[in-house]
């Protein structure tokens, strides 16, 4: 059960564009948010791993999010991704999201040292909650261990929620590990369980899972709200066959380069393309291969509006 029904369902999380100076684009930034929203999205999780949160600064993050907000989007449906290495900077950017009225905060666990204890990760997420003090507070932990080299055990999750009942919303599982999800879901069916993955989608909700924050849902929110919404339906398993043939010929490329590649072509605005270091931008005879294979193989064309 999802401790807030604004974030539950198809949730994306944002790519986040880049200007000609190298600086995050507002304007497409919020152009994308509202998209997606059209589309179907429930939710959204800004400056997570498909965004290259890590990669954006503090003030870069706190600005972005501040333009969505003024923009007239509900910061009730945002779950931007406040995790970090230091404590204090998680602290501030969950501070400025609780204050401004964000519906949760997707926090990753401290990953620059590796192998941590379960009780240093535990004080992490513990003085962070601490520090904030305010039962608006909603925490979604960010189990994502190949990325991070840091696990979220069931043990961890099991003390956070005894400790802080209020404040521990949910969980997002990353592992790719569906038996892992399997455990979670059984163990914690008070909180909100999301798969990354659209692919174990209607697993998930058979099983109680909240949803999905899926990175595809850039690009197929519309695909993939249809199969949230066709649960208990005769047409979810074929739904669910095609969304996740989608999925499989989508992560054939790096994630995060494919992904722009597509918005950049549909939407005819190659400034869509930039990545930021360490990441690397696909070649455009590689993304003409892509684009033409989705086409051909999966029927995949997305409807925008040129920017002018």
């Amino acid at each position: 059960m999802s401790v807030n029904s604004n974030l539950s369902g198809v949730i994306a999380p944002v790519l986040t564009p880049f200007g000609d100076d190298g600086t995050p684009d507002s304007e497409r930034f919020v152009e994308h948010c509202e998209w997606l929203l059209d589309e179907g999205c429930t939710a959204l999780a800004p400056f997570g791993t498909t965004s290259e949160g890590p990669s954006l600064g503090l003030d870069e993050r706190i600005e972005l999010l501040e333009a969505l907000v003024d923009a007239g989007i509900d910061p009730a449906r945002l779950m931007p991704g406040t995790g970090a290495a230091s404590l204090s900077d998680a602290i501030m950017l969950t501070d400025h999201a609780v204050d401004i009225g964000c519906g949760g905060v997707l926090v990753l666990p401290p990953y620059y040292y590796k192998a941590p204890s379960d009780e240093g990760i535990y004080r992490f997420y513990s003085e962070l909650i601490e520090e904030i003090g305010d039962h608006r507070l909603k925490v979604f932990l960010y189990h994502i261990p190949q990325m991070t080299n840091v696990a979220i055990t069931p043990e961890i999750v099991a003390r956070l929620v005894a400790a802080f009942p209020e404040e521990i919303a949910g969980l997002k599982d990353s592992s790719g590990d569906m038996a892992n999800t399997r455990i979670l879901l059984e163990r914690f069916p008070d909180i909100a369980i999301f798969p990354a993955s659209e692919s174990f989608l209607l697993e998930g909700i058979e099983r109680g899972a909240a949803g999905c924050i899926s990175a595809t849902a850039n690009v197929a929110a519309r695909e993939i709200r249809a199969l949230y919404d066709s649960a208990g339906k005769p047409e979810a398993a074929a739904l669910q066959k095609t969304v996740g043939a989608l999925r499989a010929a989508i992560q054939q490329v790096p994630l995060i380069p494919g992904l722009k590649a597509l918005v950049a072509h549909y939407r005819r605005d190659p400034q869509w393309l930039v990545v930021r270091p360490p990441l690397v931008e696909m070649e455009p005879d590689v993304q003409r291969a892509f684009v033409e294979r989705l086409d051909q193989e999966h029927g995949f064309r997305l409807l925008f509006e040129a920017v002018t």
